[in-house]
């Protein structure tokens, strides 16, 4: 099964979407995709690692900036739920990628792995959609990708949640 959480920053959807995995009996994988390039984000890994380990459930975590599908093909076994945390960061990571823009390969390598995989996989991913439309190439080119990587895994996707201030709303 395929599970796409999406919501904005603060959301909750992080919170459901491992609220999600708990359900499941196998081994929970946590495929995290930031890099903590500055302090700021070096604390928030710290606080995700944190929380995983006071949960009920115990959280194998694998950390993988760009190589999303490898990593979920090297991962994924019968018994097993991937959650990977998040696609917005990994599409920012690949599309500004030394020393090239490696996108589109990993976009198309994720989407192609996806429905074969033998276990289920929970994917969050923010909305970025819902806002103005940002100023500058750069910004623009990010909503585009995020909005159309949102809307293939949909279309891949069992089931598809919307989370706002905590509350889910099924939408698939």
């Amino acid at each position: 099964m395929i599970h796409l959480v999406l919501g904005g920053a603060r959301s909750g959807k992080s919170r459901f979407a491992e609220e999600v995995v708990e359900q499941f009996e196998g081994q929970a994988v946590y495929i995290a995709t930031a890099e903590a390039k500055d302090r700021e984000m070096t604390a928030r890994i710290e606080k995700h690692r944190t929380d995983r380990n006071t949960s009920d459930i115990h959280w194998k975590t694998v950390e993988e900036p760009k190589h999303l599908a490898k990593v979920l093909e090297q991962w994924a076994k019968p018994n097993h739920c991937l959650m990977v945390d998040c696609l917005t960061l990994w599409v920012t990571n690949c599309l500004f990628s030394e020393p090239e823009n490696i996108w589109q390969e990993e976009k198309a390598a994720l989407l192609e792995v996806l429905p074969r995989l033998p276990c289920d996989v929970v994917l969050v991913s923010n909305e970025v959609g819902l806002g103005i439309v940002p100023l500058g190439e750069v910004t623009r080119t990010f909503v585009d990708e995020a909005g159309w990587l949102n809307q293939s895994i949909a279309s891949l996707a069992d089931k598809v949640t919307f989370v706002a201030a905590g509350c889910p709303l099924n939408l698939k």
